[in-house]
């Protein structure tokens, strides 16, 4: 009777076992992308469609300049096909990662697009993504990487990139349109991140801070910024979801405005915060500058 019961777990178990490899072997088939952070991560998604897994490591939430890495990102990079990442000096934490996973494939989606140097200091601004018309370049290199690894998704591929680009496009026109209705377009923020939005829009941009890697929150840092919103008589100034609202809060009170809202810059929003895309994060963000610095 034992060695019957005994005999039917280990059939039992070797299907099941069989099940999971089967199923694990059908996932493995779709190519695995990884990204640094998650709006490269969603971007990935829109050109990959079904024909991969994609993954990001920096969590919603948290800043991609300070991130840490975790012993699960070391595992999901080295088992990865590509792994996807901004440059621009964005990932600092690179290469520490790099060096304990492997020989995977690096690719930095900002090729080709120029880069606009960090106010004041040395260094290049990797907030590209913050003008659409770079996130253009973003999903053709993803696009043209994504065919050279998986020939057979070509048409899928370039189909997916093509109905997102047509997204993109709108988007940018929709925005163009937007920032008409505001005669003063100045954004003042913790962290300046908006440079690119602003070369592209038409704002002057303004932070406490230049990068969140470099020092921040200074007092004469906050002084500097509370003096620029009193001598443009700015009507409000934002806060990033990724960065505490304290030093923001500090300058709107000591310049005697108020935090028109939040923005995102390094992350795509929750699920139910209405940004939880590129471009509904971008969207986001343009009706939230539009209705503070409307007067």
């Amino acid at each position: 009777m034992k060695k019957s019961i005994l005999l039917f777990i280990t059939v039992i178990a070797g299907m099941v076992l069989a099940a999971c490899g089967g199923a694990e072997a059908q996932e493995n088939d779709k190519l695995q992308v990884v990204t640094s952070f998650s709006i490269l991560g969603d971007l990935a998604e829109q050109v990959a469609g079904d024909r991969a897994n994609v993954e990001y490591l920096v969590p919603i939430g948290e800043e991609p300049h300070e991130y840490e890495a975790v012993p699960s990102d070391f595992r999901k990079v080295s088992d990865a096909d590509v792994f996807y990442v901004n440059g621009f000096g964005l990932e600092e934490w690179l290469e520490r990662l790099v060096q304990n996973t492997g020989d995977v494939s690096i690719v930095s989606v900002s090729d080709g697009v120029t880069p606009l140097p960090i106010a004041g200091e040395e260094g290049e601004d990797p907030h590209a993504w913050l003008d659409v018309t770079n996130v253009i370049t973003y999903v053709e290199n993803i696009r043209d990487d994504l065919i050279e690894r998986d020939p057979e998704g070509t048409e899928e591929y370039q189909a997916n990139a093509e109905a997102y680009i047509q997204e993109l496009e709108e988007i940018h026109a929709w925005i163009q349109a937007e920032v008409e209705r505001i005669d003063e377009r100045v954004i003042a923020v913790s962290e300046n991140a908006f440079q690119y939005f602003g070369e592209q829009y038409g704002f002057e941009t303004y932070g406490i801070w230049e990068l969140n890697s470099h020092e921040e929150g200074t007092p004469g840092q906050i002084a500097a910024l509370v003096d620029i919103v009193k001598d443009r008589n700015l009507p409000a100034v934002f806060v990033e979801t990724t960065v505490d609202s304290r030093y923001m809060e500090t300058v709107a009170r000591d310049a005697g405005v108020h935090i028109a809202g939040e923005v995102y810059t390094d992350a795509v929003g929750l699920e139910g915060s209405g940004a939880e895309t590129y471009i509904k994060m971008m969207e986001h963000n343009v009706n939230t500058f539009v209705s503070g610095l409307k007067r």
